[in-house]
């Protein structure tokens, strides 16, 4: 993330920003071409935030996977060929990659479920589906 973004979009809840750095969010310096590329993409992408125009630039240019959750975004980032995943393939990969037990997993979706339409904005029928599928995987043990 830009260094503006962090201090401008991390405001709830409180400590946000600081708290994604400790866990290693590494806030960067655009540089004039990732400058000039988001301005280009706001005349291409009328939906985007000055941020969020700013955080595709940076993936693009330095050619890194986009982490958001945001549509409009995501189409964006699409479009200009840019990898993305959010919250959930996030989870995925940490599962798959056997970071977390199944009930940490299980935990995080149920808390995503329990959240959903409010601060969290998901495809409730993809979580439904992943807490489908780990109580399939346990009735099988």
């Amino acid at each position: 993330m830009s260094h503006d973004a962090v201090d401008e979009e991390l405001l709830f809840p409180p400590g946000l920003g600081q708290e994604l750095i400790s866990y290693g969010l590494v806030p960067v310096e655009i540089s004039i071409e990732e400058f000039f590329l988001a301005e280009q993409y706001g005349y291409t992408y009328k939906k985007l935030t000055i941020h969020d125009r700013v955080a595709l630039a940076i993936a693009k240019n330095r050619q890194i996977t986009l982490l958001t959750g945001d549509r409009a975004l995501r189409k964006a980032a699409q479009c200009e060929g840019v990898h993305f995943i959010g919250t959930l393939g996030i989870l995925d990969q940490l599962w798959n990659q056997q970071r977390i037990t199944v009930d940490e997993l299980k935990i995080c979706l149920q808390r995503l479920l329990d959240n959903n339409g409010g601060a969290v904005r998901l495809p409730e029928s993809e979580i439904l589906s992943r807490l489908e599928q780990l109580r399939e995987a346990e009735g099988k043990e």
